[in-house]
Order: structure tokens, then sequence, then C-alpha cells
């Protein structure tokens, strides 16, 4: 079994709409040991060290909860890109069909899934930074902890202002009618705020964790988080030098690119993020994910979605071993022993969501896979990115060379500094394909979206379909304080 820290269960406010029940449970004899939903609890905690860790430990698990991750997430980041459609059968979930197409609207209920995730996420770290300063309790252990808060809180407001543009700015527990309605802050404001804390929380973060504490946000996750804001900045020379000093933590590829995909390859050498997950016998909900069950292979181990594009099969070269590991096709036989059927309803899967039968199916397939969110590669490419962007070409190719070495590919050759930009961004792609949700917001900071949803036959408009719309249910809520995107 996992060591995972999750072990609480707390009430918060999501941004203009109900109260919920956020944070699950940890793998400990006591988990089942929680008040019943529906009842405040925020009189009697909040006070004793035990609370805080709690309460810090509820907001990783929300990380795993079904609009951050699933269906909502899929749709937003990746089935609306070029690597992925829709997949399972027709008539299935046929809102997905939306994002597959780039016809959604404002008033498509898994858009205000996803907004509603996401601040979920952010009111939980604004709870627990709001609460734990009080607490009487080891002070560096305080300090710790209201970094972790700060890293995650940022990774949710990052996920928001790459889909909506200028959002919200939630700070702290709501308490005026004013600030359950906020107005929209500015794109550039949103992320100075995430800025902000991902700087703070890299000054704390330990480098490291004992074993029962693995997969808690580092220093590392910190400064690579910041790198890849920095980069959809365009901060050339910041993200050069984030990158440099995660690279300086004693992270290393790890040899065999399936294997990080693999439960025994999670929190590997080459891990700097992961949300973490488990299965708790008996406590099915309490510590799993769906990430991997929804784009199983259908009718064998999940539901089939998100399904690896014929485009995106055409971009790997030649003798890239990352093709089988990122493409589980019909009728294949798994490195793991796993007979793909031959009558599966889709011709490809994603493979990074295959977890082997031979993995417990106690709370229903794939529940406990991790879902990686930062690792070295994704690092040394943007390293890569930056420094060919300040001309500092040496650096360029030796990360990028770095993640070809891995993928038993030779040393790129390229003719000026536009091609080889043109490569790493395709090396990007290929090395990071149905995995951490970056491709759809790659596309459109590299100023390439309508040309590449051209050469695949759907239709994006410039000028609107760089952003999601706000959910019509959110501007309703607010009265008409939160104003529409452009072009919906």
């Amino acid at each position: 079994m996992k060591n995972i820290f999750y072990n609480t269960k707390r009430k918060s406010f999501i941004l203009i709409s109900a109260l919920t029940v956020g944070g699950l449970y940890s793998c400990k004899e006591s988990f089942l040991d929680v008040p019943p939903e529906g009842q405040a609890v925020t009189e009697t905690f909040f006070i004793t060290q035990e609370h805080a860790l709690q309460s810090v430990n509820a907001i990783y698990g929300n990380l795993r909860e079904w609009n951050v991750i699933a269906f909502a997430h899929l749709a937003v980041t990746t089935i609306s890109s070029d690597d992925a459609e829709k997949g399972s059968v027709p008539g299935d979930a046929g809102f997905l069909d939306l994002y597959d197409n780039l016809t959604f609207t404002s008033t498509e209920g898994t858009l205000n899934g996803y907004w509603s995730g996401q601040y979920q996420g952010i009111n939980l770290c604004n709870q627990t930074l709001n609460k734990i300063p009080a607490i009487s309790m080891d002070e560096n252990l305080k300090t710790r902890l209201l970094a972790e808060a700060r890293f995650i809180r940022a990774y949710h407001y990052f996920n928001l202002v790459r889909t909506f543009g200028g959002v919200p700015l939630v700070t702290k527990e709501p308490e005026t009618a004013e600030e359950l309605n906020p107005v929209r802050a500015s794109k550039e404001e949103v992320y100075a705020f995430i800025t902000e804390d991902l700087t703070q929380a890299s000054q704390v973060l330990p480098a490291t964790y004992d074993a029962a504490n693995r997969g808690r946000a580092t220093k590392g996750a910190a400064l690579a988080m910041l790198a890849k804001v920095k980069l959809y900045q365009g901060a050339w020379a910041d993200v050069v030098n984030l990158t440099e000093q995660v690279q300086g933590l004693g992270y290393s590829l790890t040899p065999d690119f399936n294997q990080i995909f693999r439960i025994s390859g999670e929190n590997n050498s080459e891990s700097i993020f992961e949300i973490q997950s488990q299965t708790l016998a008996g406590n099915c909900g309490a510590a799993n994910s769906q990430w991997a069950e929804v784009q199983g292979v259908r009718e064998q181990f999940g539901w089939g979605f998100s399904i690896p594009t014929e485009d995106l099969e055409k971009a790997f070269e030649p003798g890239d071993v990352r093709k089988d590991a990122t493409i589980l096709y019909r009728g294949e036989l798994t490195p793991e022993g796993d007979q793909i059927k031959a009558t599966a309803p889709n011709p490809r899967y994603n493979q990074k969501a295959y977890v082997p039968s031979t993995v417990t199916q106690d709370c229903g397939y794939g529940r406990d896979q991790n879902v990686r969110i930062l690792r070295l590669a994704d690092v040394l490419l943007m390293h890569a990115e930056a420094a060919n962007e300040l001309g500092q070409t040496d650096k360029a190719l030796n990360s990028l060379n770095q993640v070809r070495q891995r993928a038993k590919l030779d040393p790129v050759t390229f003719t000026t500094k536009e091609d080889l930009r043109e490569k790493i961004w395709h090396e990007r792609r290929v090395e990071l394909a149905l995995e951490n949700g970056d491709r759809f917001f790659d596309i459109v900071r590299e100023g390439k979206a309508q040309q590449v949803f051209q050469n695949i036959g759907k239709t994006f408009v410039p000028g609107k379909n760089e952003l999601f719309p706000i959910p019509q249910t959110q501007i309703t809520l607010s009265g008409g304080t939160l104003t529409q995107n452009p072009g919906y």
C-alpha cells in the first residue's frame, strides 16, 4: 500500500456557489472516523496541529476530485487539442463532442464543473492559509504547510488563467456580499498572484520528504511550476534560471520511458509532482482517482474516452520508443501481459493511463494510478525552449538531446533558431502527449492554433477560441458581475 497522507474531510465555499465537502482520508484505521456530511465543523476545527495537517491533506485530496481530474479536466485540456478525440462509443457522453469540435458554449455544464472544481481547491487553500497561522503548533511545520497550500493554490489559478484568462482573485474566505461576487482580475494580475505564491513556496518547501510524506509539494515542484508560469509569459531569462535551479536538485531521467507511467514507476527519480492516488478497500472513493478509468480500454478496463488521434500517432519519428508507451492499440499485447481485445470499440487508447490487470480493482479499474503533473523531461524542454529564445544554443541542444536520447533518437539537427524552436515544440508534444494537460494551451501560446486545428479539420476562431467561455451559471449567480469572454 502506498504511503499517502490525505486524511480529512472539511467544509469549504465554492466561489459563487453552494457549500460542498472537500478532502479525503488516509490509510489509517481511523479513516472512517469522520463527521457526518452536511454538518459544519469549523467551530471545532483548526484548533490543533493535527487539524492543520488534516486541512492541508484535504487540499491534496481535492486534486483527485471528479471535476478537477476526470471529464472536465480531459475535456478542457486534452480532448480539445489535436492529441485526443472524444473516443468511447457514439452517444456516450455526447457533450464531449463539443470539446472535440471546439463548439462548446458558455452553458455547457462541464465548463462549470471545471471552474467549480478549481475554486473548490482555491477555497480549501484559502481556509488553510487563513486559519493555520493562529494555531499553536510547531512553527517549522506551520511554515511548511502554509507553503504547500500556496503551491496548490497557484496550481489551481494557473489552470484557470490558461483556460479562461483573467478570473476573480479570491485570496481569503469570503465574508461580505462583494467578496462572494468579485469582479474578474486581469490576466496579468492573476499571473502576478501565482508568481508570488510560487516564489514564497519555493523559499520554504524542502527538496525531499521521508517516505511517509512522499508526494507533498517540494521546492523542485514550486520552482518547476513557476518556470512553466514564466514560459507562458515568455519570460525566457526567468525560465532558464528556474529550470537550472530544478536541475540542480538531483532529479534524473528514468531510463525506461514506459515505466514512468506504471504504478511501480510512481514518484521516481524523474518525478517532480504527481497527484497521489490509492485504493482503500472498504472505503472506495476516499483516496482514488478516476483519471485512468475514464481513459481505459472500453469493454475491458474502463470507459474509453480521450483517445489518441491519428495526427498524434503520425507525429512520432520512426524508432521513437515513446510511441509504444503512449498509444495502446486494439489487439496489442502489453509489456505487462494484457491482451487488448481485438474488438475494442476504438483503434487507440492512452497507454499512459493504462494500469495492468494484475493491479487491484477492488474499487474499480485504475483507481491507484497517480497523475503525473511535473517531471524532469518537461523541465528540460522548458529550459531548451527558453535557452533557444535567448540565443544560448548549446544549452538548448543539451537539454533537448537528453530527452531525445532517452527516446532512442539521434541528436536533433537544425538550420536556424526558428527551425530549432519548431523542433523543441514538436519534442514537447510527443514527450508529454496525453499526460499533464498542457497541449491545448501550448498550441495557443505558440500562436499555431488556427493552423494546427485547420490541418485536422477543426475550426478555430482567432480572438475567441484561445480562451474558453466563462460558465453562464457563474455569470448568472454573480448577478452579472462576471463578464463573458469575447465571441461567446
